[in-house]
């Protein structure tokens, strides 16, 4: 779907959320408004559910990121459209998005803790991209979601992204709702991440729901990560992530993920 009018990026990238932007722009200027306590507790772990805050500069929350045509490397702020987080695995260079995040040929580059123009852990270049068969032969919202390679860091020391900001795990399976689960990422007309803690239900069989305010176009690919630092969903899958800003939805991760995770994780 469309992003914002005006808003640079790749076609077809973000969630169709333009409707609600101008209302929930202002709900989430007074969501913003709540202690450094909740903001921490929302980005961490248990704490105030439903509550949707600038996210905490942590550990973790440097395990999220946005993503960027490869075009604006060097002029990062504005450019931004989709969300990323970097997952575990043996060769470490790997990063988890929504396939339709991915879905056409556009050169991308990751950059992990992006805030306010900066890229405090570096730019990294996404290599080979990842996507199901489902997604590729009709773009089946069941299988909405991708991962990505991205090179070792430039400069000569040859580190891959999890050697720098390290990486939640990947979990194929997991009961939805089982526990709550923390939801980061970039709104298109933010700088800094945001973040929220609740606990998802089940849409369907094949998809799980979770509500959050303010979690808007760019917040595609965002991670959904639980207590144990399991990645147990991904904002996308029905209606590219969902229509208003106060529900997400994910793809729920079953055989067809866990397949492309290995497929992804033992490439070069």
């Amino acid at each position: 779907m469309m992003r914002i009018p005006g808003t640079p990026s790749p076609a077809r990238h973000g969630r169709p959320r333009a409707r609600a932007r101008h209302q929930a722009l202002f709900v989430g200027l007074m969501l913003i408004a709540v202690t450094s306590a909740s903001v921490a507790a929302a980005d961490d772990g248990p704490g105030p559910l439903g509550v949707t805050a600038v996210a905490s500069v942590t550990p973790l929350s440097a395990r999220v990121g946005a993503l960027f045509g490869a075009d604006k490397a060097d002029r990062l702020s504005g450019n931004h459209f989709c969300s990323a987080s970097v997952v575990h695995s043996a060769r470490r260079n790997l990063i988890l998005t929504a396939a339709h995040c991915l879905a056409d040929d556009t050169d991308v580059v990751f950059v992990p803790g992006y805030r306010d123009g900066k890229a405090p852990y570096g730019t990294w270049t996404v290599k080979k991209r990842f996507l199901p068969d489902g997604w590729s032969r009709s773009e089946d919202e069941d299988s909405d979601l991708a991962f990505a390679v991205v090179v070792p860091r430039d400069g000569g020391d040859g580190k891959n992204i999890e050697d720098v900001v390290g990486g939640n795990r990947f979990v194929a399976g997991a009961a939805t709702g089982a526990s709550a689960v923390t939801v980061t990422g970039y709104p298109d007309s933010r700088e800094q991440p945001i973040s929220c803690t609740n606990r998802p239900s089940p849409h369907s069989r094949t998809q799980q729901r979770i509500d959050c305010p303010e979690f808007t176009s760019g917040t595609s690919g965002s991670p959904w990560v639980d207590g144990d630092r399991e990645v147990v969903g991904v904002l996308g899958g029905h209606e590219m992530g969902g229509s208003t800003p106060d529900t997400s939805y994910s793809v729920a991760f079953r055989a067809e993920a866990a397949e492309l995770y290995e497929d992804a994780a033992a490439e070069p």
